[in-house]
């Protein structure tokens, strides 16, 4: 699918519907896991839409296990909801994701991020160079947090904007790096991916044994 002529933002797969809530799910997605999907689930009773971001270039990481191409191919497998997106995206800072969705969806959405405590501790204490960054991105976007080894609790002035996210189980194991090292230690991992991308997870990790 050709990159949209209004944004730099390109879709893989775009629900239908024009959302004033949107959910933004960013991640390396290397693979997708039982956790992504969870997060994006449990959003929907509070958003229209939630869109999985994969950004072409990450802040701290480069592109090593599977390939841009492949993690799309897992996402379009995993993530079949009627409601769900796929899109890419040029840059990965959350400032950077929420200019390019609005200039995607345009009108007066409101952005909405997913992401579990660990990340939103990394946003909120972020050295920004700027004691106000994170309070001004907070006007652009706010966040939904998921548990993860323990409940986030944000700072009171920040806490207009970030609200917890209950998810149906417990997912503090589950991560992208635990699939890669089960796979690499000849242990079971199939119970941490969506069933649907089991045949590219078996491909991909097992033919690479040194994914980051």
């Amino acid at each position: 699918m050709p990159v949209s002529q209004r944004c730099r933002m390109q879709f893989f797969h775009r629900a239908e519907g024009r959302p004033s809530r949107l959910a933004v799910l960013p991640g390396t997605f290397n693979p997708v896991t039982v956790a992504h999907l969870e997060l994006a689930r449990a959003a929907l009773p509070l958003v229209d839409e939630v869109v999985f971001v994969l950004p072409r270039e990450f802040p701290h990481k480069e592109y090593v296990g599977a390939s841009f191409a492949e993690r799309v191919e897992m996402l379009a497998a995993a993530a079949g909801h009627p409601r769900f997106s796929i899109a890419a995206v040029e840059h990965g800072l959350f400032i950077e994701i929420a200019q390019e969705c609005r200039e995607a969806y345009a009108g007066e959405v409101q952005v909405t991020f997913l992401c579990g405590r660990d990340a939103a501790e990394r946003i909120a204490g972020w050295d920004y160079g700027d004691p106000g960054a994170f309070r001004e991105m907070l006007r652009q976007f706010d966040l939904l947090v998921a548990a993860r080894n323990g409940e986030y609790t944000p700072p009171a002035e920040f806490r207009h904007a970030i609200q917890s996210l209950p998810l149906s189980g417990d997912f503090n194991c589950v991560s992208a790096t635990e699939v890669r090292d089960r796979i690499k230690r000849g242990e079971q991992w199939e119970h941490l991916v969506p069933p649907g991308i089991h045949p590219y997870v078996a491909k991909i990790y097992t033919q690479r044994r040194d994914p980051t």
